[in-house]
């Protein structure tokens, strides 16, 4: 069977191919970014980064950078034909494809939003969030995958909401009214929803395909800027650079 990250395999070796870049050595690398480097200094000291379970990877290349969060985090160096055709068989090495892809990509002028907004920004996309999904959806419940506060506050306050996390540090915990749900209550958080707002966190850790059902979904986020292009996926990412 053909999986999402075949597809995505392909086209990056296509992709690539047409540039001419295969043929060079060109080497992309991949460093684990602190916390203040990926997001600043917010007022707020929730973030999943700020507390050490997830680290933004990110990739350099020609110029331009891609970036991906990942539980599983590292330096990496090779040529992009290496980083596309190798198994992506964990969490590392989906990241440095991810994060990979995203600073080709970028380079190439293909897409943009590939750095993850700082300081008070995350609070600016929330609010932004919720005039995004009123101007294109007529819905009551959304249920949002992976820990973002800001997001979950804003549409909390909007919105019948349920939150999806992995997390054993926030299931089970009230956020903004909410009580965050496990990876077991997926299948039946996504057939009660109207719209789901799901992190671009899955394309790395392997669970997308939980997603990708006949229900609307927003990705979110920086990491998955190059696949939600390729894919044609909709993408809210409105404070990244």
């Amino acid at each position: 069977m053909i999986t999402v990250y075949d597809t995505l395999r392909e086209q990056a070796l296509d992709i690539c191919g047409r540039a001419g870049l295969l043929g060079e050595q060109i080497t992309v690398r991949a460093r684990t970014l602190s916390a203040e480097e990926a997001i600043g200094n917010p007022e707020d000291k929730d973030f999943p980064i700020q507390k050490g379970n997830e680290c933004l990877m990110q990739a350099e290349f020609q110029g331009a950078c891609g970036q991906a969060f990942t539980d599983r985090f590292g330096d990496f160096e090779g040529t992009l034909e290496e980083i596309f055709c190798m198994p992506l068989e964990n969490n590392f090495r989906r990241a440095v494809f991810t994060a990979s892809l995203n600073a080709v990509m970028r380079s190439l002028g293909r897409i943009d939003g590939t750095r993850h907004c700082r300081d008070e920004e995350p609070r600016e996309c929330a609010r932004n969030l919720v005039s995004f999904i009123r101007e294109r959806y007529d819905v009551a419940r959304i249920t949002h995958a992976g820990f973002q506060p800001r997001m979950i506050e804003a549409l909390a306050a909007e919105f019948s909401l349920r939150v999806l996390d992995l997390d054993p540090d926030n299931i089970g915990t009230e956020k903004s009214g909410i009580t965050v749900e496990g990876p077991e209550w997926t299948e039946h958080a996504v057939d009660w929803a109207d719209l789901l707002m799901v992190t671009g966190t899955v394309l790395v850790n392997g669970s997308i395909d939980r997603f990708l059902t006949e229900k609307p979904v927003i990705f979110y986020g920086t990491t998955i800027a190059g696949a939600a292009k390729l894919m044609g996926w909709q993408r809210f990412c409105s404070k990244s650079t």
